[in-house]
């Protein structure tokens, strides 16, 4: 099944930049997945399992870097074309 995910990394304390751009690295570094990197959040699209595992792996790393952090994940079943602004259509 591809899903459609959009998360945001918070570090909570030391440098919070750097942090955010290790976790999105880890992220972008999974060859199966496309990822869309915007000044509020990351998206990534691909097989649930794929996605998961990946954003596991990246939180994992990141927490163990140390300071409090929060991670704001939204996840949808389905294939959005995350490189393409959306069509907002008219009622």
């Amino acid at each position: 099944m591809r899903v459609t995910a959009e998360m945001s990394l918070y570090p909570l304390q030391g440098q919070p930049l750097e942090k955010i751009l290790v976790f999105i690295e880890t992220i972008a570094g999974e060859p199966r997945l496309e990822v869309v990197v915007n000044q509020l959040s990351t998206q990534v699209r691909g097989e649930l399992g794929v996605v998961m595992s990946t954003i596991a792996m990246a939180i994992e790393r990141s927490f163990e870097g140390g300071g409090a952090q929060a991670l704001v994940l939204k996840i949808l079943n389905g294939d959005l074309p995350i490189g393409e602004p959306p069509v907002l259509e008219p009622r």
